[in-house]
């Protein structure tokens, strides 16, 4: 039987997600069931299942006492509601449910990992707990925490110690989590176990040293196309190249991992998504050997533009297929985006100089792709579009610049309102692809080697697309309307 916390939480929620049509909500992109959505957790496959977690705040749109809200889905667009999975019900997590994991144990139980919070007389303590469930119900350890600040590293402050990737490999579980270290700045922890209570410090998968960060949160360690990848989120970043601010919010860190001595060397730092809404990546391995990412599509800067009337705050990105080539990492749509296309309407060879519109090519529910040969001057897309509103892309090509500028999209006064990035133009040809979905828009530029995201505030009816070309640009277009009725899978 749940605690009281709990169950107050599940009634709350259910009587209030209730009162909301899914037209109040992205079509395919989750959102809470009430209230305050962020970071994603527990991102794992469960007796064939989808399972998604996030940090949850149900009782209103602003940041509160953390708990986990909980989805399930077959296909990662469909998502089911269901209860709410933890509740800040017990001493040592009394002040919150912090970010986490989950995965599946070899017989066959759901267990969550994550971050209790516990504030005494003036001081936090952060300290990481388990769970074990069925896929609906989850019981903490009675031993919990299973690691504390007595595990920590001499230097490594207790209250700076946050948000476990759990891992499995053979008869070890793995766990990295995020860590402030003797000279303030941000360090990734490893730690191992064999029963999942008693855990042993292995060392220190990498550090920022003062260059990338203060703190690093919500870690995530995996192989990648035969290299290893950590994904880190920092905080009090200042961007390596301060005349693009260009989207360092999340870092992803290539290199090699031994086995053996368990030491990651890095490589290289990547931007994830150079947007203005993305942060604390998680992923998971599909069963058919795909690495799939989710972030939370927002930023912090922003968390208290929620819109008036609305009774939800937060929602996580389209999921993400993983890939390296050449060094990069490459983000696409995941595949099962294409069974929710409908009707189609294409362009080839259109000359634009001046501004433009063309019949069919609108609405807020789309995917739209573009290659453009931009042949003089800059070219921009506006969309989201009304009278008064658009967000707009802007592509220089004497500088390989592309703006996501959303300015003129209702977003209140103070925040920033668009982000300037170089991207890979050849002779003045881009490859864009836009996924829009009614609160949202992810830029994916040549095949995804590059991604901006960004939540968008203008009303549902301002949905005209339009294009200026100051020179000359041509251009092939192709728009897809979204509409899950098409997959046969139904659920809401």
């Amino acid at each position: 039987m749940p605690f009281p916390q709990l169950r107050q939480a599940r009634s709350y929620e259910a009587a209030q997600g209730a009162a909301l049509s899914p037209e109040q909500r992205p079509l395919f992109h989750l959102t809470p069931t009430a209230g305050w959505l962020n970071d994603p957790n527990g991102f794992s496959v469960y007796r064939g299942e989808y399972h998604l977690f996030y940090q949850y705040h149900p009782y209103c749109t602003a940041w509160g006492p953390m708990h986990w809200g909980h989805c399930k889905s077959k296909d990662l667009l469909h998502w089911e509601r269901l209860p709410a999975a933890l509740a800040p019900d017990q001493p040592y997590d009394q002040d919150g449910c912090f970010s986490g994991s989950a995965a599946e144990t070899p017989d066959g139980r759901h267990v969550l990992m994550y971050t209790g919070v516990q504030k005494d007389a003036g001081q936090e303590y952060q300290t990481q707990c388990i769970a074990i469930g069925d896929g609906i119900n989850y019981e903490k350890h009675r031993n919990n925490p299973v690691i504390t600040g007595d595990q920590l590293p001499s230097g490594s402050c207790t209250h700076d110690f946050r948000d476990p990737k759990l891992w499995r490999e053979g008869a070890r579980w793995f766990a990295a989590a995020g860590s402030r270290t003797e000279d303030g700045s941000g360090a990734i922890l490893l730690y191992t176990s064999f029963d999942l209570e008693h855990w042993t410090l292995e060392g220190m998968l990498d550090r920022s040293r003062n260059q990338w960060g203060r703190m690093w949160e919500c870690p995530d360690f995996f192989q990648l196309d035969g290299q290893a990848v950590l994904l880190v989120s920092p905080q009090e970043l200042v961007p390596p190249d301060p005349r693009f601010q260009s989207g360092y919010e999340s870092l992803c860190l290539l290199g090699s991992w031994d086995r053996e001595t368990n030491q990651f060397t890095r490589r290289s730092v990547l931007p994830i998504d150079q947007g203005l809404d993305f942060y604390a990546p998680q992923t998971l391995l599909a069963p058919d050997g795909r690495r799939i990412i989710v972030a939370w599509m927002q930023n912090w800067s922003t968390a208290k533009c929620v819109p008036e009337g609305q009774t939800w705050f937060g929602q996580m990105t389209l999921p993400r297929e993983l890939h390296l080539q050449d060094g990069r990492l490459i983000q696409r749509p995941i595949r099962e985006l294409e069974r929710w296309r409908g009707e189609c309407t294409a362009y080839e060879g259109l000359a634009v100089s001046g501004d433009a519109a063309f019949p069919g090519i609108s609405g807020r529910t789309l995917d739209l792709t573009l290659r453009l040969q931009v042949q003089s001057g800059t070219f921009t897309l506006k969309f989201a579009q009304d009278e008064h509103h658009f967000t707009a892309l802007l592509f220089q090509p004497d500088h390989n610049l592309l703006t996501l500028d959303r300015a003129r999209s209702a977003l209140p006064n103070g925040q920033v309102p668009r982000r300037s990035v170089p991207v890979r133009a050849r002779k003045g040809q881009l490859d864009l692809r836009l996924i829009l979905d009614r609160f949202s828009v992810e830029v994916f530029v040549n095949g995804g080697e590059q991604v901006l995201s960004a939540t968008l505030y203008t009303p549902q009816e301002a949905d005209r697309i339009s294009f200026c070309a100051q020179g000359q640009t041509l251009m092939d277009i192709q728009q897809y309307r979204l509409a899950p009725s098409l997959y046969p899978d139904r659920r809401r």
